[in-house]
């Protein structure tokens, strides 16, 4: 029985079909189980050839070559058709699969018979998203936040998709993905989503060629963003569910032109052209629920632009692009072999003081230094300060750039202030345990770095998690160094955190405890020491380009976190 087949559209794609192809020709769920259908859309470069080459070699690899139709849909559209899998996982012709990405995918769908499996992504088009904190055996749109993945790189039961008739746009058609996803979505009884190590890496191509990066219209581009929130209409009636539902269009979608950076970049008739097309959208399809459940200041953004006041749509995102995060560090300490971190962030205005709320007769207002002179926005009303207040701890290896949330919430609280004025911050302990940060994956040798996320009031900011003046970190590993193997069977780690950098960040400098000699040890953990760090990078920085070019390949190459992995 064919478990999954592979649908890969192709147009053009010329050595990156090399580059994926590895990742699919050799994944661990074995060659009799599952297939790859490339689908040739009429590509005029050597790519019809490359694919033959592949099938000829390959026996569970097929190839479909039909006319050029302009657009990745009819091509997956054919590939599904054509699939003999009981899951069709989609790919694009310049991504790839990691080493055990169908096993697991496939083993969640079959525990839960889901229609859709999510797969945890990462890569230079995909940042951290907090869909994939943990991993959730069942869920739908109704409670969890399915449509903040609106990428279709997923795992489908395929009769799922024929029996719904649910299908691509094909042609030229912006937003397909996010139409295929919404309606998919909507329809789906059982999704399952797939956390710790990633299963598909989304790359960017270095000759800008990824379809997403074709230029458009607003007129065009919001003409398809209709045909995705009808998609969602068509299915779910109104009410709080079709309003939490179409949220994310609005926010992300609608948004953009009038918030920074983007109102700031374009002017004159440009910004005009953009300001009247998403106006008209906010006002034509969009319940007022919708702009209603937005956290504070998206929801101002909202009412400015739906009663046409652009001019202060400017000055607000003016004002909005120079909020920055303030973080922390109230305590750091290790217990049972993981490091502990107790952290604030919140928000502070232009002027370095806090982003607040001023109570009055039991009512909070937007800080009214931050509004001033904005006439459309006078006294806005936060009757809902923490809603979608939240915070995270993560951590980045930066070897592989893949992010992984490390254990604990930062949850939102309202602190007071004095003078009735208040402000919103995420507060709490994180756990970062580096033999489970994957999800029950021991971490990877290298040097992993440790930030802090917070979307408060509606401004989302990401930073380091430095220590100017934090609590001196643990000096002896963590967890502690120990002989043998762990209960799990993998060799235990040694993990030696620092404050490093120029801006002083957390770091972890991770290597498998048995495999790393005592002197490394030693020369490791001194070297966690930040006035040492600094004096050596003062050297360092002193040194003509040329010769300080040479010393930092040189340290880099003799890293012993990265010798000591590849023993």
């Amino acid at each position: 029985m064919t478990k999954v087949s592979i649908v890969v559209p192709v147009y053009n794609g010329g050595r990156y079909l090399e580059l994926c192809a590895p990742s699919l020709l050799h994944q661990s769920l074995g060659a009799d189980a599952y297939e790859i259908v490339y689908v040739d859309d009429g590509s005029t470069d050597d790519s019809p050839q490359r694919l033959d080459r592949l099938a000829a070699e390959h026996p569970h690899v097929r190839v479909i070559h039909q006319e050029n139709s302009g657009w990745p849909g009819k091509p997956r559209n054919v590939g599904v058709r054509a699939a003999r899998g009981e899951y069709v996982q989609f790919v694009d012709q310049d991504d790839e699969l990691t080493p055990r990405a169908l096993e697991r995918l496939y083993d969640l769908a079959v525990r839960n018979n889901s229609d859709i499996v999510m797969g945890k992504v990462a890569g230079t088009m995909q940042g951290p998203s907090r869909v994939f904190k943990h991993t959730v055996e069942q869920c739908t749109v109704e409670d969890a936040p399915l449509f903040e993945s609106l990428t279709p790189h997923k795992m489908f039961r395929r009769d799922f998709l024929l029996g719904h008739g649910i299908e691509f746009p094909e042609g030229p058609v912006r937003l397909e993905d996010q139409l295929f996803m919404a309606r998919a979505y909507v329809r789906a009884k059982i999704v399952s989503i797939l956390a710790g190590p990633p299963c598909y890496i989304w790359n960017r191509r270095d000759d800008g060629g990824n379809t997403s990066s074709r230029a458009t219209t607003p007129e065009d581009y919001y003409g398809h963003l209709r045909t995705v929130v009808d998609a969602v209409k068509e299915v779910i009636p109104p009410g709080p569910l079709q309003d939490h539902l179409l949220r994310r269009s609005y926010r992300v979608e609608l948004l953009r032109p009038v918030s920074e950076p983007r109102v700031l970049q374009r002017t004159g008739p440009n910004l005009e052209r953009y300001f009247t097309v998403v106006r008209s959208m906010a006002r034509e399809s969009f319940p007022p629920g919708v702009r209603d459940g937005l956290p504070a200041i998206s929801r101002l953004r909202a009412h400015l632009l739906e009663e046409g006041r652009l001019d202060d749509l400017v000055e607000l995102a003016r004002r909005t692009a120079n909020i920055k995060p303030r973080l922390t560090v109230d305590r750091v300490g290790r217990r049972d072999g993981r490091l502990h971190l107790d952290v604030t962030v919140g928000m502070v205005r232009p002027d370095g003081e806090p982003l607040t709320l001023v109570e009055r007769h039991g009512r909070l207002y937007l800080d009214p230094e931050l509004l001033a002179g904005i006439p459309g926005a006078v006294d806005w009303e936060v009757p809902h300060p923490l809603g979608h207040a939240h915070g995270d701890v993560l951590v980045h290896d930066t070897a592989r750039n893949r992010w992984y949330f490390t254990d604990g919430d930062l949850r939102p609280c309202i602190e007071a202030l004095g003078d009735h004025r208040h402000r919103v911050v995420v507060r709490g302990r994180t756990v970062i345990a580096p033999e489970t940060l994957a999800n029950g994956e021991a971490s990877a040798p290298g040097t992993y770095t440790v930030w802090a996320s917070a979307q408060l009031l509606g401004v989302g900011r990401r930073l380091r998690v430095t220590g100017p003046n934090a609590p001196a970190l643990p000096t002896d590993g963590v967890p502690r160094t120990r002989r043998g193997r762990t209960a799990a069977g993998r060799s235990p780690l040694l993990v030696v955190p620092d404050w490093g950098g120029p801006s002083g960040q957390l770091r972890l400098s991770v290597a498998p405890a048995d495999r790393t000699t005592t002197s490394r040890r030693i020369l490791l953990s001194a070297s966690a020491a930040p006035r040492l760090r600094r004096g050596a990078r003062t050297i360092v920085n002193h040194l003509p380009p040329d010769a300080r070019d040479k010393v930092r390949a040189l340290a880099r190459k003799a890293d012993p976190w990265t010798r000591a992995g590849k023993k």
